[in-house]
């Protein structure tokens, strides 16, 4: 949700120079890369042959409509555009575009959500994310949906069978979507805070679910265990996240009905 900062710019470009020009030439005395992903996570390309083999059918109806965040705080945006978008699909009319971040705040006009997700911005509450999603549904004059939130309470093995049967049921068809409001860093081993992102698939076989990780400006689509969301899930914001500090997540299920 948000990003600190990887790194500061405001030193002078002589000393940053000199302290080059006399660091050690060898190779073996720096430090190793910290790798892109931790254990607990695996880039979609390096792990194919679920979607090669299985009809996936989020991941065809959402992938199309997949969009990276437009600010360090506007995961819950891009998420919920990439839903919308899926869910309404692409315009008959050669007129009507698709749903953009820029578009989708402008036409639900709810100023404390564009506050939340401006660069730098505090972010969204779990409890946010059924109400801009049903918010942004409405803006565009969708029905025939319901929404529902699904919230972990301990990292149980009967909260590990409700997650996996709801996964399985999402896999199922397209007719409905899950996002995810989720610990990033106990995924992805690095940033320690919440994250909003749409699930893309569910491998029932291995227990490995498909994050559609709208951080593009860092990641790809990435499989994790099933285990490993849960505790991303229950993984509280740590006390740096200011107004968003404790905050546990979960899933919100926007599915269809009537049809």
């Amino acid at each position: 949700m948000r990003r600190s900062l990887r790194g500061a710019c405001g030193a002078l470009a002589l000393v940053v120079g000199l302290v080059l020009a006399l660091a050690p030439a060898r190779a073996d005395s720096q430090a190793p890369a910290k790798p892109k992903f931790g254990p607990d996570a695996v880039p979609f390309y390096a792990a194919p042959d679920y979607l090669r083999s299985h009809a996936a059918p989020d991941w065809w109806a959402l992938s199309g409509f997949y969009v990276p965040q437009q600010t360090s705080s506007a995961c819950s945006l891009a998420a919920i555009v990439t839903v919308l978008n899926a869910f309404r699909g692409l315009p008959a009319s050669a007129e009507e575009p698709i749903v953009t971040q820029a578009a989708l705040l402008e036409k639900t006009g709810d100023e404390g959500w564009t506050a939340k997700v401006v660069e730098e911005g505090d972010g969204i509450t779990f409890a946010d994310l059924p109400v801009y999603l049903d918010e942004s549904l409405k803006a565009y004059g969708l029905s025939g949906y319901a929404i529902e939130v699904v919230r972990p309470t301990a990292d149980t093995p009967e909260e590990l069978a409700r997650l996996q049967a709801l996964l399985a049921e999402n896999e199922a068809s397209a007719d409905d979507f899950l996002l995810v409001y989720f610990n990033q860093g106990v995924l992805t081993g690095d940033w320690d805070g919440p994250h909003v992102s749409p699930v893309g698939a569910y491998d029932a076989g291995s227990g490995r679910v498909l994050l559609l990780d709208v951080d593009r400006e860092w990641y790809v689509p990435y499989w994790s265990s099933a285990e490993k969301l849960l505790q991303a899930m229950l993984r509280p914001a740590p006390a740096d996240q200011g107004v968003l500090a404790g905050q546990t997540g979960g899933l919100v299920r926007l599915k269809r009905v009537g049809s």
